[in-house]
């Protein structure tokens, strides 16, 4: 079982810590470590800065947002970064809700799963750099001829030889359809969150996948005497995600605890955050459900539950504590 160290995107300033601690988990012997991006901060930035305060670790976007950027465009920003880092470069995929594909990049947000399976297309194949590219898509074009062009676009090959030809390719999807496509196209695949108790929500998407193949979810690790305080932020994190990331009837986060035997929890909280009543969201979450996809309660407790992630298709858990204590006894129990 591998760790990694997810720093997620920045709220309304950058974290005081991310140096520090990033070269504590590198210390620690986290395999990698993984930022996000939303409507603020972006992926890449971030990554090139800690490449230069780290030796051996990765680096892992989670996610890139596709409408955020072309597939070439996103291909030159991995390439680049795979170089400045020695080849350390994870490079993680999503194409995030209507609301934010929409409301903060502007753009279409239908087919999601033929955007993305067309995206990675263009990715491996601008990697490989064995020919120049051309690419006739429905939603990707290489060279661009539809309305508005001047007729004068020609293939081209990316200029940089890349570092390397094969920079592994993460998914963050959640629906069963993006779940089986992930198995079939990428590398890796990033869910929010996961239940190694109910592996069989994912069992027939996973069919597809091959030895290799890499899961790494993020979860939450408190260590606290008391369960029921420990649950209490991440709780939280679900409330908000489940109530509030997406419109009714339209939230990946929503659907997929239904579809984890909680539905009618899962929608209960949808419509009490969606009428500001957003303490009662949170209280609503179930305890069994914030308990089994996370790590918390007194160490031992801890140690106990993660043979249910040993036994688990899972080969990452990704956290985000910020207390170096707390990820010097994660990293005792994981790798003890």
């Amino acid at each position: 079982m591998k760790l990694g160290y997810q720093w997620g995107y920045w709220s309304a300033q950058p974290p005081a810590d991310l140096v520090e601690l990033t070269k504590t988990v590198e210390d620690l012997g986290f395999d990698t470590i993984w930022t996000a991006e939303s409507w603020g901060s972006d992926c890449f930035t971030p990554l090139a800065y800690l490449a230069g305060f780290t030796d051996k670790i990765k680096l892992g976007t989670s996610i890139v947002q596709l409408a955020a950027r072309t597939p070439t465009a996103t291909a030159m920003q991995a390439m680049t970064l795979d170089h400045l880092s020695g080849g350390r470069v994870v490079l993680g995929l999503g194409v995030s809700g209507p609301q934010v594909v929409e409301g903060w990049y502007g753009q279409p947000s239908n087919r999601p799963l033929a955007r993305t399976r067309e995206y990675v297309s263009i990715l491996r194949n601008a990697f490989r750099r064995e020919d120049h590219l051309s690419f006739d898509g429905e939603f990707y074009q290489h060279p661009y001829t539809g309305e508005g062009s001047s007729g004068l676009g020609k293939p081209l090959k990316i200029m940089t030889h890349p570092l390397r030809r094969e920079i592994p390719i993460f998914i963050g999807a959640e629906g069963p359809k993006n779940v089986t496509q992930t198995a079939e196209i990428a590398d890796g695949w990033l869910p929010l969150y996961y239940s190694p108790y109910r592996p069989e929500v994912y069992a027939d998407q996973l069919v597809a996948a091959g030895p290799d193949f890499e899961i790494a979810v993020n979860v939450s690790v408190v260590f606290n005497d008391s369960v029921a305080d420990a649950l209490v932020p991440i709780k939280g994190f679900l409330a908000f995600y489940i109530g509030g990331m997406g419109a009714k009837g339209q939230n990946y986060h929503t659907k997929l605890m239904a579809r984890m035997g909680f539905e009618e929890e899962a929608l209960r909280i949808q419509q009490l955050f969606l009428e500001g009543r957003r303490d009662e969201a949170i209280m609503a979450v179930p305890d069994e459900f914030a308990d089994e996809i996370s790590l918390v309660g007194p160490p031992e407790r801890v140690a106990e539950r993660l043979q249910a992630w040993r036994d688990s298709p899972v080969t990452m858990l990704n956290m985000s504590s910020k207390n170096p204590d707390d990820l010097r006894k994660i990293a005792d129990l994981v790798q003890g």
